[in-house]
């Protein structure tokens, strides 16, 4: 990979960069008690409403005022009044919890509120209201005590939906599901220029100002298949790439003629157009082209996801990036994908768990598959393979600490893998530490198919590597305390807007033996 060169240091350069769902709409009475002074063009939750980063005792919710989403939102400068409620029922009528949010101009007219006070476990729905309107309403769910065992968890995890390459099939069906949380992993849009004859367009070209972000967000929230599945469930987000720009490391441009500065500044838009419209806490709030965002959310003792970043923090690619012959960089010992401030949070929060279920919730595969068949040798360098002493010691140290089940949950490839995990994949007897479930991309690469062309020879190659899928869809999860089962769910079509939903393979694991097998 090509990079920018480093005319300023780091930490200069970070100074530098710094200076309409189907439900009804409910208790209108909450409309008429908003602020009337402020009136919008058009209806302002046209961008929906979301919740996230659930607590035992609480949960994040999200809205956006938007009247005219592709348009920078179409409101005016002033900040407005946002008033909200949560309530046990979904008509709204016994509320429990209710205030009033500022959205800003500086944020985007977006709305972050940190709900607290409600009983663990349990279903909730809640509702906004500003400028005479109602938003639709929104469910989500707080998790288990924290000494609790629940009988099971449910969540699917899904990543990799680039609205040009077609319809978000994927979502329509994860969104009737019967889930307590959903998983992103990532490349949540797609940053890349218009492109004609696909099904669907961007808007606009590649985007690299704070205004472009948010007109692509916006384009994006605006699917009904995307709303509909934030309305169902609280998500878990984390970012991959294309959030910001393709196959970036850190501060490092895959492009040699970028100027640093101007790269962290294209940064610090991304990230604040990011936090705009997810679902976050106030502690993820960025501070120009930093953001931290790694987090620890538990279910109880069943089950505990620590969401990760694989791009913030990383080195630089190895081997010119791509599916490389393994280069002497590839074995750097101070190579790193999470970053060492991360990584011993990691670590530490690994050995502190007391969850039946430790699942890593990130962005690249972890495996290290060899890409060609025969002798020829052939890693992907923007994975953790271009990473091997970060990844060894990472794996190494759950195998010496004798984790709990942990299992690692991918994006990225825009298809199906299940993974035993080695620290030593030279050594096909070598043991299995852990367990990887890569998903599919929602629509990302078009219409799939079961398998491509070489999939037999890198199987062979890959004795560890259980199934591979090249289809499009999601991935659902079930926890017990004794048994996990991943269901691999697929939508055939994604290029006309409708498709069925398929089960094409499911797995499990079982407490306590590391590696997954046929359900």
């Amino acid at each position: 990979m090509q990079r920018i060169s480093p005319f300023l240091d780091r930490r200069s350069l970070l100074i530098a960069a710094s200076s309409s769902l189907a439900w009804p709409f409910a208790n209108l009475q909450m409309a008429e008690a908003a602020d009337r002074r402020v009136t919008t063009p058009a209806y302002p939750f046209q961008l929906g409403v979301a919740s996230g980063d659930p607590a035992p005792d609480g949960v994040v919710i999200w809205t956006r005022l938007a009247p005219e989403p592709l348009l920078g939102g179409g409101m005016s400068d002033e900040d407005v009044r946002v008033r909200w409620q949560v309530a046990t029922d979904e008509k709204m009528a016994n509320v429990v919890r209710k205030g009033v949010a500022t959205a800003t101009q500086d944020w985007g007219h977006s709305v972050h509120v940190e709900v607290q006070g409600l009983q663990s476990d349990r279903t909730y729905w809640y509702q906004f209201a500003a400028a005479g309107e109602t938003s639709p309403v929104g469910r989500t769910r707080t998790t288990p005590a924290g000494d609790a065992m629940p009988h099971d968890l449910r969540f699917a995890f899904a990543s990799c939906q680039h609205y040009e390459y077609g319809y978000f099939n994927a979502l329509r069906h994860l969104a009737a599901e019967d889930l307590h949380v959903v998983v992103h992993l990532g490349d949540y849009i797609y940053e890349g220029a218009a492109i004609e004859n696909r099904p669907r367009q961007h808007n606009g070209p590649e985007i690299v100002s704070l205004d472009d972000y948010r007109n692509r967000y916006a384009l994006y929230r605006s699917d009904p298949d995307l709303q509909a599945a934030h309305a169902a469930f609280p998500w878990l987000v984390t970012w991959d790439d294309h959030e910001f720009d393709n196959n970036y490391a850190d501060d490092l441009s895959e492009e040699a003629n970028v100027s640093p500065l101007k790269f962290l500044q294209r940064r610090a838009a991304a990230y604040q157009a990011f936090y705009e419209h997810m679902p976050l806490r106030r502690v993820h709030l960025p501070h120009g082209p930093m953001m931290s965002l790694y987090r620890n959310v538990t279910y109880g003792r069943l089950a505990q996801f620590a969401v990760l970043d694989t791009r913030q923090y990383r080195s630089d690619q190895p081997c010119n990036d791509g599916n490389q012959p393994p280069c002497k960089a590839v074995f750097d010992p101070a190579a790193t994908l999470l970053g060492n401030v991360q990584e011993k949070w990691l670590c530490d929060g690994l050995t502190a768990s007391p969850a039946r279920w430790n699942i890593l919730a990130q962005q690249v595969m972890m495996a290290r598959v060899d890409r060609l068949p025969g002798d020829a040798v052939a890693w992907s360098m923007d994975q953790w393979a271009g990473y091997d002493v970060n990844r060894k010691r990472l794996l190494q140290f759950m195998a010496d600490n004798k984790i709990a089940n942990p299992l690692v949950l991918t994006g990225d490839i825009h298809t199906n893998w299940v993974n035993d995990l080695k620290v030593d994949f030279d050594q096909e007897n070598s043991p299995t530490v852990a367990t990887e479930f890569v998903g599919t991309s929602v629509s990302s690469g078009g219409d799939g198919s079961e398998k491509r062309n070489d999939t037999d020879g890198v199987l062979a190659e890959n004795p560890f590597v259980k199934f591979y899928n090249a289809e499009r869809g999601y991935v659902r999860c079930h926890a017990t305390p004794t048994q996990w089962q991943t269901d691999f769910r697929v939508v055939p079509i994604v290029t006309q807007p409708e498709s069925p939903v398929i089960t094409r393979a499911s797995f499990v694991v079982e407490n306590g033996r590391a590696g997954a097998q046929p359900a």
